[in-house]
């Protein structure tokens, strides 16, 4: 991470003048971390105006993309429409739509009133496609190609038009209206003969996604083929854009990040946590905290139901939460590794059979060594007993045997049911284990135990 002091100094002393030097010589992803950070306290939005307004404008229109949702905002609403206009102008096309959706509506038409009517067209297309769809993602600024062209009208093409075009290494080739044929490399471009026809040197077997696919699919795809650059068709497979890596790597963080917050028990927000309000925050939790108080009411049912075993045991009570805690943790281990392996496609619903047995397996031994350690631990240091430490022990082997399994599968009916199976993990595991664990020890007590 940048050490942003003396950037920080020279905007306190108000030299302006070094301070852009400065700015000069960084690049554009350092810039617009040091403008977020400028972003997090209210006090400092006029100083992030003044540090973008420093930059030259194509320097500007390299860090705005790069900006948080709320800097941007920030910045849109401190700067003019002329400027909006000339930050606007130096965009590639894709990061024009992200940078419009945030504008009001009379901001965009008024810049879009200044752009010709083929770009004025692409703009709205894109508007059109939904937000976590495969075509809000992709670009229109790539090269294509004609299978009966020479390699080296390519490369003149290329020569001629890549300099507007935000991806030169890969070239599609096209037939007929736009239907998608093939693809070569900048690579092979130059290291072949001028005079061979690219449809000579072209791969045929395209991998593609069709614009209505899911974002998250489409970073699936980047990540099994380790692709730098993805062709998004229409359903007649027409070429309608390419999407690029750093796109798909923008959509696995966000995907992650959301899976985090859900399996945290809190709803994903679009603001970072610093730049999110408190009542915010609060509102994004207290829906699960009141989902899981609710489903904590069921625990402390079981507990009244078996009262009267507590009144002759009294020190079964000092038990339960070892016994939770070890059920609950196991079943956060399984969850968290199928919520992962479902996630990169290892696992699916056909396996399901094999991953309840491999947990059944991994539950055995576990709760094996767990159970004696907790046998011996109860009959030695606390002095209950053989009996009550054969309790111990059946609970804890039958409670991590049952979290494992269940955290193991309950993600894979939920994605097979058309949920997130990351609502499925961590904290509404636990308080299901919770509840069964304290059955299994209530009936086990009942039947080895005196009573």
């Amino acid at each position: 991470m940048e050490n942003f002091d003396l950037l920080y100094s020279l905007l306190e002393s108000k030299d302006y003048r070094n301070l852009q030097k400065e700015l000069k010589d960084m690049y554009a992803a350092d810039i617009a971390e040091f403008i977020n950070e400028l972003n997090y306290e209210e006090n400092f939005k006029p100083d992030a105006v003044i540090v973008f307004r420093l930059l030259e404008k194509d320097e500007a229109a390299e860090v705005f993309p790069s900006l948080t949702s709320h800097s941007r905002a920030n910045l849109i609403g401190f700067i003019g429409n002329d400027e909006l206009k000339e930050i606007f102008e130096e965009l590639k096309l894709d990061d024009k739509v992200d940078f419009l959706e945030e504008l009001p509506a009379n901001a965009v038409k008024n810049i879009l009133r200044h752009s010709d009517n083929k770009e004025r067209e692409l703009i709205n297309r894109f508007l059109n496609y939904k937000e976590e769809s495969a075509g809000s993602l992709m670009t229109v600024e790539f090269i294509t190609l004609r299978g009966d062209s020479t390699v080296g009208d390519a490369l003149l093409k290329i020569r001629e038009t890549g300099i507007d075009k935000e991806i030169i290494y890969t070239c599609y080739v096209i037939g007929p209206n736009r239907k998608l044929i093939g693809v070569v490399s900048l690579r092979d471009l130059v290291t072949t003969p001028k005079d061979m026809l690219i449809k000579d040197i072209m791969v045929e077997d395209v991998v593609f996604v069709h614009s209505d696919m899911d974002r998250e699919v489409v970073a699936d795809v980047f990540d099994r083929y380790e692709f730098m650059a993805l062709p998004v068709v229409d359903s007649e497979e027409r070429l309608l854009g390419v999407i690029t890596v750093d796109d798909a790597l923008d959509v696995i963080e966000k995907e992650t990040t959301e899976d985090f917050h859900i399996m945290a028990g809190v709803n994903p927000s679009e603001s970072s946590y610093l730049q999110s309000s408190v009542f915010s925050l609060a509102k994004d939790r207290l829906i699960w905290l009141v989902v899981l108080l609710i489903a904590g009411m069921f625990v402390g049912g079981v507990i009244d139901n078996y009262q009267w075993i507590l009144a002759q045991y009294l020190i079964l009570n000092s038990f339960i939460p070892m016994l939770t805690a070890a059920g609950g943790n196991a079943g956060i281990q399984a969850t968290t590794l199928a919520v992962r392996n479902l996630s990169i496609g290892e696992i699916s619903f056909k396996e399901m059979g094999q991953v309840a047995l491999k947990e059944f397996k991994v539950g055995l031994i576990v709760g094996i060594i767990m159970g004696l350690t907790a046998m011996l631990k109860v009959i030695i240091i606390d002095g209950a007993g053989l009996l009550i430490g054969t309790v111990i022990f059946f609970t804890m082997l039958g409670g991590i045997l049952l979290a494992k399994v269940v955290g193991g599968i309950i993600p894979i009916l939920a994605d097979k049911v058309g949920l997130d199976p990351a609502v499925m993990a961590s904290s509404i595991i636990t308080t299901l284990v919770d509840g069964v664990t304290l059955m299994i020890y209530f009936n086990i007590a009942r039947l080895i135990l005196p009573l």
